[in-house]
C-alpha cells in the first residue's frame, strides 16, 4: 500500500511567527502612517507636528489605524463617498475590523499596513485589545443604524469613536497607568472633538442617513430625523448647536487640566489641537443656520494663530479650574456589555 506523500515535510512546516507589527519594518510602518494623517485630517496633522518624535510617531500610527477601521466601516477611502451602510455587507466589514485587529494584537501579520501599525503601537505603548474593542463599538453602531435618543446615548456614541480613542493617545504619551484622574481628562478631550464634529457635520451625517442630535432634543424642536437638516428647519437646527457646543466646552475645559502634567511638548501639542478644534464648534456655533451653507474650517493663519497662543499657555502650564465639570465622566461612558 502506497503512503501519500506530504505537500512540505512536517519539519519544514512551521507557524506563523509573532512580531511586533506583524514583521513589517518599523520605519516603513510610520511612513505610511504619516502619509495617512496627511491625507485624512490636516487639523491633527498639524498638530501633531509639534510633538517630540517618539510621540508624534506613536501618534501617527495610532491614527493610521482609527483611520483605515473608519474606511472599512464606511467603505470609503480617507472619507469622501460612503459605500452601502446596512445589512449584512455593513456587519461583514466589522467582523473584519475585528479579526484584523486581532491578529495585529497577536503579532501575526495582517497584510494591511494601517493594522500592522496597531500592532507595533500595542508593543511600544501597553495600549490593549479592550482599549480598541471600545472604538471598534463605535462603528458597530454605526454599522446596525443606531441613533441617540438620549443625551446620554450621544456622550457614550461620543466616547467609542473619539473619548477612547484619547485613553489610547494617553497611552501613546506614556502617562502612568495608575493615573485615573489624567486618562479621564484624555477622554474629556476625544468627546470635546467630537462633539465639534458633530455640530459641523450635521447635514453631510444626514445625507449619509445618520443624526447623532438625540431624538428627544430634535423632539424639543419638533423636528424629526432625516427633516431636521432641510432648508427649512435650519433655523429650529441652529438653536440647538448652543447645546452641543456647551458640552463640548465643558470637557475642553477639563481636559486642560490633564495637559499640567505632561511634558511641555506634548502639552503644546494638545493644547493646539484643543484650541483648533474648539474654534470649529464655536465657528459652526455663530454662524447660526448659515453654518452649514460651506464646511467650516480653520485655516493656515488661524491654525497659526491657535498654535502661538498653545505655545504660552503651555509655557505658563496654569490652567484654570473649571466652573463645572462634566456631568458624562469616563466611568459612566465604558461600554455597558451588550449596549
Amino acid at each position: 500500500m502506497t503512503r501519500e506523500r506530504m505537500l512540505a515535510p512536517s519539519r519544514v512546516i512551521r507557524a506563523t511567527p509573532q512580531q511586533a507589527g506583524g514583521g513589517r519594518d518599523r520605519a516603513a510602518l510610520v511612513q505610511k502612517a504619516r502619509e495617512s494623517i496627511g491625507r485624512g485630517s490636516r487639523s491633527f496633522a498639524f498638530a501633531s507636528r509639534l510633538f517630540d518624535r517618539d510621540t508624534r510617531e506613536r501618534a501617527w500610527l495610532l491614527y493610521a489605524w482609527c483611520r483605515r477601521c473608519d474606511d472599512i466601516a464606511d467603505a470609503q477611502d480617507h472619507g469622501g463617498t460612503l459605500g452601502e451602510q446596512t445589512g449584512k455587507q455593513a456587519t461583514d466589514r466589522i467582523k473584519a475590523i475585528r479579526a484584523l485587529t486581532d491578529r495585529a494584537f497577536e503579532g501575526l501579520p495582517t497584510a494591511d499596513l494601517a493594522f500592522d501599525a496597531m500592532g507595533q503601537l500595542a508593543t511600544e505603548s501597553g495600549i490593549t485589545r479592550e482599549m480598541a474593542e471600545h472604538v471598534i463599538g463605535g462603528f458597530a453602531l454605526d454599522a446596525r443604524e443606531w441613533r441617540p435618543r438620549t443625551e446620554g446615548d450621544l456622550m457614550r456614541y461620543c466616547y467609542h469613536v473619539a473619548g477612547a480613542v484619547g485613553v489610547m493617545m494617553a497611552y501613546v504619551m506614556r502617562v502612568d497607568p495608575k493615573d485615573g484622574e489624567m486618562f479621564d481628562r484624555a477622554c474629556d478631550l476625544g468627546i470635546a472633538f467630537q462633539l465639534a464634529n458633530i455640530a459641523r457635520d450635521v447635514v453631510e451625517d444626514d445625507a449619509a442617513g445618520r443624526c447623532y442630535i438625540p431624538t428627544e432634543w430634535l423632539a424639543e424642536r419638533d423636528l424629526t430625523p432625516g427633516q431636521h437638516t432641510k432648508p427649512g428647519n435650519r433655523f429650529e437646527l441652529a438653536a440647538l448647536i448652543p447645546r452641543l457646543i456647551d458640552l463640548m466646552e465643558v470637557h475642553e475645559a477639563a481636559a486642560r487640566l490633564g495637559t499640567k502634567h505632561l511634558r511641555f511638548r506634548q502639552r503644546w501639542a494638545v493644547l493646539s489641537a484643543a484650541r483648533i478644534y474648539g474654534a470649529i464648534g464655536r465657528k459652526v456655533r455663530d454662524r447660526g443656520q448659515l453654518a452649514w451653507h460651506r464646511r467650516v474650517v480653520i485655516g493656515p493663519l488661524a491654525k497659526t494663530g491657535h498654535v502661538i497662543a498653545a505655545f504660552f499657555e503651555a509655557l505658563v502650564n496654569s490652567p484654570p479650574t473649571p466652573e463645572h465639570m462634566p456631568r458624562w465622566t469616563r466611568g459612566e461612558l465604558v461600554p455597558i456589555k451588550g449596549w
